[in-house]
């Protein structure tokens, strides 16, 4: 076992990790957002953990400490009505549904029968299904053709926002394909199930070659916990590997007071943790079939754990498995860790031949978080596949205004929104009746006239990119560069 490896089975997380700053605004008062600009011993804080050696140096860090811990603190009181609001939002939205139609909700009004939606029935969609209705992929893009691992992927990663019956109604009967299982895992640290992922096994390219994908759920609009996590900047530093968002790994099933152990048990009525559970599917998939392969997406904090998982495999040297990855597909999302970290993940991919496609559509707020900035040190790492609001392709380092705040792009990204709103209302007649869009879209595509980038970052115009998006050629440069 190498030495990073062996590093990752070590009994607590101060073996596992000797630098780390760790936030939790569960434990923090209004005394301690004010001692966070001035203590040189916020370490001895419930709310603030790192090593007695690790000072807040500078006012900006401390800055960037104050609003994150403030923002999920704010998060935290929210919890429950945004999580009232939202449940409320979605099951009106699928009243008509589940009473036949709109007349039949009307009828079933005047005579008193109204069906109540069920949440786990086929038929009831989430607030990311409500906005983007589409569940057949594009017939245009068939399997050999170069877009065709982005487009199902883009599919794949909004469909993990669904329940498990309606996932599973999709892959068999709409894209003929296995559905292998919709999963919810438990995070140690929130104690509690906040990691949800599908994966189903595609069959349209021939029996001897499958490709099995494994899509994350990304972050669900009105859930507190979710968006804590993608604003927490807490971070553990592994040696030779580089700083690593907290909150993703955490999410992902990094062990308390354990960190990564290469083993652990699961099952039979102890809790099951998204990474183990999924290579091991993986693991008895694989073997059954030779010649598949897998690719792991994700959209939002989706797209976080989606690249996470393979540094994970590589930690633990997950050959085998690395081996048989075919890719990874990310449609908008943040940054999970530091320079050092890109560059270990960069190197190491190029090994193993694994095609990392990170795509970023306009401007989406989401890719652009955490700052990249002295202070923070989070950094994207891999090519960008930037979509504009025309859905023009470009492949950059980073996307455009890569921080978002910027006085020079005030004025541009508030015409790009309004440019937005408007092609909302064209493009069923430009671009065909399949891209209308409902009115969920077009309020929020009124939101975004006062936040421009919010409405960007739904996946509907990611699976838009996918489909209707230009790139100029390009032989992904990762791709069969396995070097010997």
């Amino acid at each position: 076992m190498s030495t990073i490896a062996s590093k990752l089975d070590m009994a607590s997380e101060e073996d596992f990790c000797k630098d780390y700053l760790l936030l939790n605004p569960k434990e923090a008062g209004f005394s301690d957002l004010l001692r966070i600009f001035y203590s040189r011993e916020l370490y001895k804080r419930d709310f603030f953990d790192a090593p007695e050696a690790d000072s807040l140096r500078g006012l900006r860090r401390r800055w960037v400490v104050f609003v994150s811990v403030v923002a999920q603190m704010l998060l935290l009181q929210l919890k429950k009505p945004l999580a009232g609001l939202g449940s409320t939002l979605e099951l009106l939205l699928n009243y008509p549904s589940s009473n036949g139609g709109f007349g039949g909700l009307l009828l079933h009004f005047l005579t008193g029968n109204v069906v109540k939606p069920d949440r786990s029935a086929a038929n009831f969609r989430s607030l990311v299904a409500n906005v983007d209705t589409r569940v057949d992929l594009d017939g245009r893009i068939k399997a050999n053709d170069e877009r065709y691992g982005a487009a199902l992927s883009i599919m794949a990663a909004k469909l993990a926002y669904e329940n498990e019956a309606f996932a599973r109604t999709v892959v068999t009967d709409h894209w003929q394909m296995e559905f292998l299982g919709s999963f919810n895992f438990w995070n140690d640290y929130e104690e509690s199930y906040t990691t949800q992922a599908i994966i189903f096994e595609d069959k349209i390219t021939s029996a001897d070659s499958n490709l099995i994908e494994v899509a994350f759920r990304g972050t669900q609009p009105f859930e507190a916990d979710d968006w804590r996590t993608d604003l927490d900047i807490s971070w553990y530093d592994i040696q030779g590997v580089g700083k690593i968002h907290a909150g993703f790994m955490k999410a992902l099933g990094l062990q308390k007071r354990k960190g990564w152990p290469k083993k652990i048990e699961q099952g039979s009525g102890g809790k099951d943790y998204a990474y183990y559970t999924i290579r091991e599917i993986l693991r008895n998939r694989l073997r059954e079939n030779q010649n598949a392969k897998f690719v792991v997406t994700g959209h939002s904090l989706g797209g976080a754990l989606a690249i996470l998982f393979p540094a994970i495999l590589i930690l633990h040297e997950e050959n085998e498995l690395l081996e048989r990855m075919e890719g990874v597909y990310t449609f908008g999302q943040p940054r999970v860790g530091d320079e050092q970290f890109g560059e270990f993940m960069k190197d190491k991919l190029r090994f193993y031949g694994v095609n990392y496609c990170r795509y970023v559509y306009n401007n989406d707020i989401v890719p652009r978080v955490p700052f990249d900035d002295k202070t923070l040190m989070f950094k994207h790492f891999g090519l960008c596949l930037y979509f504009n609001s025309r859905y023009r392709g470009q492949i950059l380092d980073e996307e455009p205004n890569k921080n978002y705040f910027s006085l020079l792009s005030f004025i541009p990204k508030h015409l790009n929104a309004v440019y937005e709103l408007i092609r909302s209302f064209i493009i069923p007649f430009t671009r065909g009746m399949e891209y209308r869009e409902g009115s969920s879209v077009i309020i929020s595509r009124l939101i975004g006239l006062v936040i421009p980038g919010l409405p960007d970052h739904g996946p509907q115009d990611y699976d838009n990119a996918t489909r209707l998006g230009t790139l100029p050629f390009w032989d992904p440069p990762l791709k069969g560069l396995k070097q010997e």
